[in-house]
C-alpha cells in the first residue's frame, strides 16, 4: 500500500488557492476539469514533496470543487487536520498573520501552531527539527476559535 493524497472539498477555488498556494506556498501540479461530472480537481504539493510528487504523484493534497454545489460543507468530527512541517514556525505564522490568516493555536512552545483554510480545514504547522526557543509575541498569545 502507498499513500497518494488527501481530498478536501472547497466552496471557492480562488480563496482556496490563495490560502494554500499564495499564503502557504504550495505548488499546483495538475488540474482536471470534468465537464460531464461538473467538478474540478486541483492537486497541490508542499515544496519539499515536489520531486517525489513529480515522480510518483504522491503525496498530494486534492482540492475538489463541485461546480453546482451552493450549500456550505459541514465539518465532520471524524476528520482532524492536515499536518505540515515548516522551516521556521515563527516566520511562517507571522507571514500568515500578515496575509490575514488567523492563528488559532499560536506556536507558544516554538513547535506547533494551528490555522484554518477558508473552508474550515484545520492545518497543523510543525517546526522542522527541534522546537525554537519560546518567544514573544507567541508566548503570550491565546488560542482563537477552534483548531
Amino acid at each position: 500500500m502507498k499513500y497518494l493524497h488527501t481530498m478536501i472539498r472547497v466552496q471557492d477555488v480562488d480563496a482556496a488557492l490563495d490560502f494554500f498556494v499564495g499564503k502557504l506556498g504550495m505548488t499546483e501540479v495538475r488540474r482536471k476539469e470534468n465537464e460531464a461530472g461538473r467538478f474540478t480537481l486541483i492537486f497541490l504539493v508542499a515544496d519539499q514533496d515536489l520531486a517525489q510528487s513529480t515522480a510518483e504523484r504522491a503525496p498530494e493534497l486534492e482540492l475538489t470543487y463541485n461546480w453546482d454545489n451552493e450549500e456550505p460543507y459541514g465539518g465532520g468530527r471524524t476528520f482532524g487536520h492536515l499536518a505540515y512541517t515548516v522551516k521556521n514556525i515563527y516566520e511562517t505564522c507571522q507571514s500568515l498573520m500578515d496575509a490575514g490568516v488567523t492563528i488559532n493555536r499560536p506556536p507558544r512552545d516554538g513547535r506547533m501552531a494551528f490555522v484554518r483554510s477558508p473552508d474550515g480545514i484545520s492545518l497543523e504547522l510543525l517546526q522542522e527539527g527541534d522546537a525554537l526557543e519560546p518567544a514573544e509575541p507567541w508566548v503570550s498569545m491565546g488560542n482563537t476559535g477552534s483548531w
